[in-house]
């Protein structure tokens, strides 16, 4: 179908690394393993996951007459890290807000396909609606769920952004991958707080990115010595995943990190003030933590409760 291209190729000109398409229905596989989560109350403080249970699993009830879920990725691997004697701030933080990023590129597509295929109804969903991102991803042939419940692709890696326009247009739909993650288990062995308690099963309310953005209250006290300086997220069960050795550093200059982000030492973190914090986050993820929650992360690494 010449509709499934033009969207592919338009996808591919504004940036994206990949695009999937599946038809839109009821993810009948997820259903029992969303409902098995939240009865163990994996998802800890974030009740909002508990909301909207029947359209995180029907895209239909999201956009009425929804007939195809496309899946995007968007590359965030950065070229330069943070110096390695720091509080670590997890690598999608280091620039712009990806919903700012990617909502705008979602648009652009949007209304390419109104220009050139028709009147087509669709809503555009980076992070932010009850949608199951990665399953629709791995339903669309763009990777696989790894242990550490991240999707992963062969030769790329996982250090990628997902987003999806749901629309009312048919089109052709792409099959499911096969899993490559094997006999490996260097995700599992290398969480800092046992947080991957099984195979593709992850603990939310064990997980050190819960803890330092998610988290409103005190962290808690067991995690003290096992947060690995991560003072904004965690990227360890994506570090040591061999098939991150393929990540190639993405060319989305709206990701490129202050340079200060960069250099900053410890002591220069634990001197942060207010003002400096607007300044250097002034568009990124890290806002979200706000300057009291990551004054409370570096307190905490620096063992003051």
């Amino acid at each position: 179908m010449k509709y499934t291209k033009l969207i592919k190729d338009e996808a591919q000109r504004l940036g994206f690394m990949s695009c999937g398409i599946s038809k839109a229905g009821f993810l009948e596989q997820e259903a029992p393993r969303l409902e098995s989560w939240l009865n163990k109350n994996m998802h800890g403080e974030m009740a909002y996951m508990e909301n909207h249970f029947d359209k995180r699993l029907d895209p239909t009830l999201l956009v009425p007459g929804a007939k195809s879920v496309v899946s995007l990725l968007l590359n965030y691997y950065p070229d330069e890290k943070q110096r390695e004697d720091t509080y670590r701030i997890s690598k999608y933080a280091y620039g712009t807000d990806y919903h700012f990023v990617i909502k705008d590129k979602l648009k652009e597509l949007l209304d390419f396909i109104n220009a050139n295929i028709g009147e087509v109804a669709g809503r555009a969903f980076v992070d932010s609606a009850p949608v199951l991102d990665k399953a629709w991803a791995a339903k669309s042939g763009l990777g696989w769920i790894g242990k550490h419940s991240n999707l992963l692709t062969k030769q790329v890696g996982s250090f990628y952004f997902i987003a999806e326009l749901i629309i009312d247009l048919d089109l052709d739909y792409d099959t499911p991958v096969t899993d490559h993650c094997g006999s490996c288990t260097a995700c599992i062995d290398a969480c800092p707080t046992n947080a991957i308690v099984d195979a593709h099963v992850v603990d939310g309310s064990k997980c050190i990115s819960y803890f330092t953005i998610e988290l409103k209250n005190e962290l808690p006290s067991f995690a003290q010595d096992k947060m690995d300086d991560w003072m904004f997220g965690c990227d360890v069960c994506q570090d040591v995943c061999p098939w991150n050795r393929f990540s190639k550093p993405h060319n989305e200059p709206l990701f490129d990190p202050n340079p200060e982000i960069l250099k900053y030492s410890k002591s220069e973190w634990k001197e942060l003030t207010q003002e400096v914090f607007s300044t250097l986050f002034k568009k990124s993820p890290v806002k979200r933590t706000k300057f009291k929650g990551l004054e409370r992360n570096i307190k905490f690494l620096n063992g003051k409760f």
